[in-house]
């Protein structure tokens, strides 16, 4: 018989070569295949495996060893200190996203007569629903051009009890929106095509999501376009970027609002992660 401690050694020997984070990667694996929390799985790593549940494990450990995501395998990915329900239809939510939710918060708490919302490529609704968690009078207009993404982010936001507050609009960016937004926030594809072959993350999430075009502004540049006539006066557009983009991009935004304040933002590892334009 195998032991959770056994067999958590063992995968974190194999995932050493492939994972960021082998002892986190098996342990949040073998909690998902127990059905249990991870403090449950290291308190009892006396206990035995059965041969349904290794035989589980080794067929998820092999997918995590060929470089498939661990949110994918689970079903789930922690976001801003909420879970959120993800599928191969939508982008993982990442770490770096969340510094346009902490500026969106910010703005939103100096600016209680703002609440007139929108996440535009709202993908596994991640932005859109920690927007609505934290802001109870909220409200938000959800857009993406993915019918099945939209689906996840409808269950995330029941999850969260906000559905009541989120408009749910598949379109092509703001092509079919009319509203007039306080807050125009984005984590659209910003990867310039000739990158993708060469980045893993394209090997299983969706290229949707992902690609940016020649220059990976195609799409930010459409959405500025576009914004213009759906803000309401002194709006903040809060877009996430590439780490090499900073300069490009703010040439982009005072083209499009020469009046308004744009700044780049950086995370918290220094790199240029976010444009803010107030117009």
């Amino acid at each position: 018989m195998t032991s959770l401690a056994e067999w958590l050694a063992q995968a974190r020997q194999r995932l050493s070569h492939t994972a960021d984070q082998p002892a986190l990667e098996a342990q949040v694996l073998l909690a998902h295949v127990l059905q249990k929390s991870r403090p449950w799985v290291i308190a009892h790593s006396d206990q035995t495996l059965e041969a349904d549940q290794i035989n589980l494990l080794e067929t998820s450990l092999c997918a995590l060893q060929a470089g498939f995501p661990l949110p994918y395998l689970t079903g789930r990915q922690e976001f801003f200190g909420l879970e959120f329900a993800v599928s191969p239809q939508v982008l993982i939510p990442r770490p770096e996203t969340e510094l346009l939710v902490e500026l969106a918060l910010a703005w939103l708490r100096a600016h209680p007569a703002r609440r007139r919302a929108a996440d535009v490529g709202t993908g596994s609704g991640c932005i859109a629903v920690t927007l609505a968690h934290h802001i109870p009078d909220l409200s938000l207009l959800a857009v993406d051009r993915s019918a099945a993404a939209l689906n996840i982010a409808r269950q995330n936001a029941q999850r969260w009890q906000v559905s009541e507050r989120i408009h749910w609009l598949q379109s092509d960016l703001l092509s079919a929106v009319s509203d007039r937004l306080d807050l125009l926030c984005a984590n659209l594809p910003y990867i310039p095509t000739h990158k993708l072959a060469d980045l893993r993350v394209t090997q299983h999430e969706p290229r949707l999501a992902l690609d940016g075009g020649a220059d990976g502004l195609d799409l930010i540049h459409t959405l500025l376009t576009q914004a213009a006539r759906c803000l309401a006066p002194a709006a903040l557009i809060l877009l996430e970027i590439e780490a090499e983009q900073p300069e490009s991009a703010l040439a982009l935004a005072r083209r499009c609002f020469p009046l308004a304040q744009s700044a780049v933002h950086t995370d918290l590892a220094g790199l240029p992660r976010l444009l803010s334009i107030q117009t």
